[in-house]
């Protein structure tokens, strides 16, 4: 019983996240619900017993996707205002 009322607590996490992360204004908390949403889905791999997708999820879709978005947002909050190549 214990363990079903687990799993329905993951999909909900996993929902609300996917959620958060979609329908988020915001860049920079879009990029943390997508990184909460990869840490989410590897516990459900671990969940399914298949521990090698796991890691695989947890290394590639939190923590490298997770990191490369970071990084993407900060280099865009840097811009000047109007958009203009610095450049130009």
């Amino acid at each position: 019983m214990t363990e079903l009322w687990l799993d329905g607590l993951l999909v909900c996490a996993l929902l609300a996240t996917a959620a958060g992360a979609l329908l988020s204004r915001d860049l920079f908390r879009a990029v943390v619900m997508f990184i909460a949403f990869g840490l989410l889905m590897s516990l459900a791999w671990v969940r399914l017993r298949a521990p090698d997708i796991a890691l695989a999820e947890a290394i590639i879709g939190a923590g490298l996707s997770g990191v490369l978005f970071l990084d993407a947002v900060s280099h865009l909050r840097r811009r000047p205002a109007g958009g203009a190549a610095e450049d130009d």
